[in-house]
């Protein structure tokens, strides 16, 4: 009797995608040759995706998923002010990452023009603003009700340049355990913060400090 066939699932596509990049060195030329060498029918993979390049853009997507699960599981997650909540979410997203660093360094340095390598990320890009707006709290919104939607989409756009440079940051970082992109994390987090509030600028000295002295004393 023949061993029944194993079911196709979006997260075995991903996994097996992910894995082919790695053992390849390359990308699957087709649908077809990634769909033969993994042991499903092509039909399959179109019952979750409709070209290899929106696999690549859902591996994104769902380490942004796997993070916001990660991090809504502790149960003091709800009581966390928006900056504790961004801390959260940063140290666990790239720690996601760092495990994963070799595919995510091999698809987001695969390309010499960077605009193409960030298409990857068009997914991750709409569900992090989506969550970004979750977590924005009285305390940081404007009290002038017809400002809101602007401040909303300033604070997103800001959080998403803030997300892509902490990336940067992290895949030049060459620190044992990515410690330095940890103290990254949390200066840059903390400026933000206290430049939404208009409070003093000393942490944003720190944090330019900090930076200055990374790309240029260490080169």
């Amino acid at each position: 009797m023949a061993a029944k066939k194993s079911e196709i699932t979006r997260d075995k596509i991903v996994s097996m995608y992910m894995k082919y990049r790695l053992e390849n060195n390359d990308k699957p030329k087709s649908v077809y040759q990634f769909a033969k060498t993994n042991g499903f029918d092509e039909t399959e993979f179109y019952n979750f995706f409709g070209t290899i390049e929106s696999v690549e853009k859902e591996i994104f997507k769902m380490f942004l998923e796997n993070t916001i699960e990660l991090i809504q599981k502790d149960p003091s997650y709800e009581t966390y002010d928006m900056r504790s909540k961004m801390l959260s979410f940063y140290f666990t997203f790239f720690e996601l990452l760092s495990a994963n660093r070799s595919y995510v360094v091999m698809s987001l340095k695969e390309h010499q023009n960077q605009l193409k390598n960030l298409m990857q990320l068009s997914n991750l890009r709409i569900g992090f603003k989506n969550y970004i707006t979750e977590i924005i709290t009285d305390e940081v919104r404007t009290q002038h009700e017809k400002f809101q939607n602007f401040q909303e989409k300033a604070i997103q756009e800001t959080s998403w340049i803030q997300l892509l440079m902490t990336l940067k940051f992290w895949l030049d970082d060459e620190s044992p355990a990515f410690e330095k992109t940890d103290i990254y994390i949390e200066k840059s987090v903390k400026a933000t913060f206290e430049l939404m509030n208009i409070a003093p600028i000393e942490s944003l000295i720190d944090f330019g400090k900090f930076i200055f002295k990374e790309k240029i004393y260490n080169k």
